[in-house]
């Protein structure tokens, strides 16, 4: 699984001009389910995604996770982050997990969210076409990906 993590001051998705999701700050969260990822790797990301400490205590150093700060998840689905570009310049999605297997981890990778202490995760819609408004707060944004990490796989 990749992920894209940016730390927001708001942040709210629309499908056909309607608003479906919309936080105030937190975490706007970017994705990607790969062929062969398991429920291991939701878990794991899950966790990793609650307990990142990427905002600022009372002496400005990064040292707050969005449970700590009573933040909230936009979680949007985007298998344009499995794109393979090794070969020429039109990426491949190959590597991406099949529609079915995908949308399951990524409702069973919300789910756990919440087991770890998310309270407000709100979504896009599976495979729509979305537009995606996000306010970057620093900015800073970070990338997880799930084959980088060892023992990651069963």
């Amino acid at each position: 699984m990749k992920a894209v993590i940016q730390r927001v001051s708001e942040s709210c998705v629309e499908v056909n001009g309607k608003t479906v999701g919309k936080i105030d700050g937190g975490f706007t969260v970017l994705l990607g389910v790969m062929k062969g990822d398991t429920e291991k790797e939701a878990d794991l990301l899950a966790k990793k995604v609650a307990h990142l400490r990427i905002f600022e205590d009372e002496e400005g150093k990064m040292n707050l996770s969005v449970l700590d700060v009573g933040g909230s998840i936009l979680l949007i689905s985007q298998f344009t982050l499995c794109a393979d570009l090794k070969k020429g310049n039109r990426p491949s999605f190959t590597d991406s997990a099949e529609p079915v297997e995908a949308k399951r981890l990524y409702e069973y990778f919300s789910m756990k969210l919440r087991e770890n202490g998310v309270s407000n995760v709100q979504h896009g819609i599976f495979a729509a076409e979305m537009s995606v408004n996000i306010v970057n707060d620093g900015p800073v944004t970070i990338v997880m990906d799930t084959d980088t990490w060892p023992n990651s796989k069963v």
